[in-house]
């Protein structure tokens, strides 16, 4: 099936973040069909706004914003209806729906996500955090830990582990490697949510191969891509999960997103304990 463009403008007054992953989550509900993107962010004066205005009359197409300052806002919807763009302001339905339930007007503050707040240092925190402690490195702290990511190589520990410190929560990940045994704080540790990560060896095989290969190193023969000693290793690591009675998250079809939302919603049952306590 051939495929067909559009082109998507996304104009921000604040990172564009929130306007390209809503654009992107919808678009790719559409098979065959993709967005040719523009993205502008912090357009936040007249001047900035106009120069936007011409590249989207040069190139016609869908227009999504997020101006909280209603005389922009206002100019850009007549720009689009005048070269027949349609422009939908992707936060008002929120807005309105909030002001109805509240009874109260918003101040408008663009980017006030981003404010550098008491959540933003947490996750500034989190993220030093976990950096510190990718890998297995400096296990001595792991009880500082909100969360302690266990699986074999290859089972996304470290991109989930850096998502979640974008969550706010610091995050260690630790390899289980063959006869290798586990840092002995682990025993000891009670604040740490643990969780194990697992994936078919025939997924792990498939990065593994796809990591030497990137290293130049594809045509050794070696126990760390052989798929029973993979297959030895999952099931190894199985049955410590199991006996430990941590959570296990199956990777091998799950985006870094996925893992890391089926983590926060163990996370938050393993809070309750703590609160019931």
């Amino acid at each position: 099936m051939a495929r067909s463009y559009f082109h998507l403008h996304l104009v921000s007054d604040s990172t564009g973040e929130t306007l390209i992953t809503v654009a992107r989550a919808v678009a790719a509900q559409y098979e065959g069909v993709s967005a040719i993107e523009h993205v502008y962010p912090l357009v936040r004066s007249a001047t900035q706004l106009e120069r936007v205005i011409a590249e989207i009359e040069a190139a016609p197409g869908i227009v999504l914003y997020t101006l909280v300052e209603q005389d922009l806002a206002q100019r850009l919807e007549e720009s689009c209806r005048e070269n027949a763009s349609p422009a939908l302001a992707v936060l008002s339905p929120v807005h309105n729906l909030l002001q109805s339930y509240l009874g109260a007007h918003s101040t408008a503050r663009p980017g006030a996500q981003h404010m550098l707040n008491a959540d933003y240092f947490k996750r500034i925190d989190a993220m030093n955090f976990t950096l510190f402690h990718d890998d297995g490195q400096l296990p001595a702290d792991i009880e500082e830990a909100d969360v302690v990511l266990i699986g074999v190589s290859r089972t996304s520990k470290t991109p989930t582990a850096i998502y979640l410190a974008n969550r706010g929560l610091k995050t260690a990940n630790i390899p289980l490697v063959p006869n290798v045994p586990l840092p002995p704080q682990i025993e000891d540790a009670r604040k740490p949510l643990f969780v194990g990560l697992v994936a078919s060896p025939e997924r792990i095989v498939q990065i593994r191969q796809n990591r030497l290969l990137s290293l130049n190193a594809g045509d050794e023969e070696t126990d760390y891509t052989d798929r029973e000693r993979v297959a030895e290793e999952i099931a190894y690591s199985r049955k410590l999960f199991a006996r430990k009675r941590w959570p296990v998250i199956d990777v091998t079809r799950r985006s870094i997103e996925e893992t890391a939302a089926a983590i926060l919603e163990h996370y938050r049952a393993h809070r309750m304990q703590f609160i019931a306590t």
